[in-house]
């Protein structure tokens, strides 16, 4: 059983990969060059997930993923929240702006949390959504060369790493990204079992 991975991000899809296994055939958007990029306007995670997901599902016939995340930190109003990617031009400026905007701010008041939306579509319009969550804050200055985004000045809760100073294994069992991939987990398992969403 085939599923696209409606993203581009090399490092979304390694995760998937690394968390699926042999479960799937695992393509990603860029394989699929013909269906146009999709426009994130959405107002919150799951509808930006489920539009992606569908767009990729109907054009290709196939059953589609796509995923809407994004870093939320509470003394900013919960930005920079679905306009994480598009916040600066690259990972590093993102980080540097976020910082910039938290410059003075002590610590215990730098309470933020990552948020992940997941969803399956099939191309008749069935969709699975989850939602997965990790709290914790924002560190004073980047730490870890590991993962991607803004996890080198991401701390979760209870932890004295941040997201970048951790292994694949270890960011997988604490992440927003693993939250919602284990609740998807069935879904897939089920997809690829038979070609239906577990109830």
């Amino acid at each position: 059983m085939k599923l696209i991975f409606a993203t581009t991000n090399a490092g979304k899809l390694a995760e998937l990969k690394s968390m699926l296994g042999d479960t799937l055939e695992v393509s990603s958007a860029g394989d699929f060059p013909q269906v146009a990029e999709v426009i994130e306007d959405q107002p919150t995670f799951e509808l930006n997930a489920a539009k992606k997901a569908l767009v990729y599902a109907r054009a290709t016939g196939l059953c589609a993923l796509a995923d809407d995340s994004g870093l939320c930190v509470d003394l900013l109003a919960g930005r920079p929240g679905v306009q994480s990617a598009r916040y600066a031009p690259t990972d590093k400026k993102r980080i540097h702006r976020l910082l910039n905007e938290l410059d003075g701010v002590p610590l215990e008041k730098r309470t933020a949390r990552f948020q992940c939306a997941l969803c399956l579509a099939w191309p008749d319009g069935k969709l699975v959504t989850v939602m997965g969550t990790c709290s914790g804050r924002i560190t004073e200055a980047p730490r870890g060369e590991g993962g991607f985004g803004y996890d080198p000045i991401f701390e979760p809760l209870g932890q004295t790493r941040t997201m970048a100073e951790m292994t694949k294994g270890e960011k997988s069992s604490v992440s927003h990204r693993g939250q919602a991939f284990a609740q998807m987990k069935p879904h897939l398992k089920a997809l690829a079992e038979g070609g239906q969403a577990a109830s």
